[in-house]
């Protein structure tokens, strides 16, 4: 009886959430699937009004820009510290503060980190507001998500691999490169996407460090951009004048999350097939 308790609510709950998610691209797709058009994903805003004429393209490339650093910021240092701690950390009062660390950086606002790199790079820094100075923030927030993720991924590597790589004579770094990292590729991978789809949504580092209301497409690191948050945020602010490029805005950052999640999972499905050609 009790197994079929748990099974029975288990069902009830992966149908409630997807029932949620099914709703709101439902409701999206209604209110501002009809301002969805080439015309719209490829021009610029335009008109006296924000949203009022024109599309989203720089916002859309504008975003990848914020996403592509903050990934680059926040998942190497991510890398570094999980295979330390799975692989080379023999400390426990060490790995417990590290732990620690990672958790502390993952409790703190995004609104603080936007803040802190305004304070820092864009102020003292003289990085002015830039992809780069609203990139280390959004990189700052998503290392903790990353870290948790491959550390993860690491630590489910099957023993036997990384035992028998030793005993043949690998190097830690040898039985790394040869044996753990390419059982666990795909995860490795699929937590950069997660980290990039996490900090995509983001808004409130953006608004203080890089994102503004208006830009060109940016060519470099160091110029400020558009960000599909920041301009949904903006449009939903200026109230009934812009709701239905609010609307299209929104439902155009889901489906880009969405398609990150989907490759997410499809390269977590590429390592769980590597670790059964071991």
């Amino acid at each position: 009886m009790t197994d079929r308790i748990v099974r029975i609510w288990a069902a009830v709950s992966t149908v409630a959430v997807l029932g949620c998610v099914a709703f709101l691209f439902a409701y999206l797709a209604w209110q501002g699937g009809h301002v969805i058009t080439p015309a719209f994903l490829t021009q610029a805003p335009r008109g006296a009004v924000l949203g009022e004429e024109g599309g989203i393209f720089p916002a859309i490339v504008g975003s990848l820009w914020f996403v592509g650093v903050s990934v680059l910021v926040g998942g190497l240092p991510a890398f570094a510290v999980a295979v330390y701690l799975v692989h080379f950390c023999r400390s426990r009062a060490i790995g417990a503060a590290i732990d620690l660390v990672v958790r502390c950086i993952a409790g703190i606002p995004s609104i603080v980190l936007g803040l802190f790199a305004y304070s820092l790079l864009v102020r003292d820094a003289g990085w002015g507001r830039s992809v780069l100075s609203a990139g280390v923030a959004l990189g700052i927030m998503v290392m903790p998500y990353i870290e948790t993720r491959m550390e993860k991924a690491l630590r489910e590597v099957p023993s036997d691999l990384v035992m028998s790589a030793r005993a043949l004579g690998y190097s830690k770094v040898a039985m790394l490169r040869h044996v753990a990292l390419p059982a666990c590729a795909g995860d490795l991978a699929g937590a950069l996407v997660l980290g990039a789809c996490f900090s995509m949504g983001a808004t409130a580092p953006l608004m203080f460090t890089g994102g503004v209301a208006f830009a060109s497409v940016p060519t470099t690191a160091l110029e400020p951009a558009m960000a599909l948050p920041l301009h949904l945020y903006l449009l939903v602010a200026q109230g009934a004048t812009s709701m239905d490029a609010a609307y299209g805005t929104a439902l155009t950052m889901m489906a880009i999350v969405l398609a990150g999640n989907l490759a997410a999972g499809l390269l977590v499905q590429r390592s769980r097939r590597a670790w059964n050609r071991f």
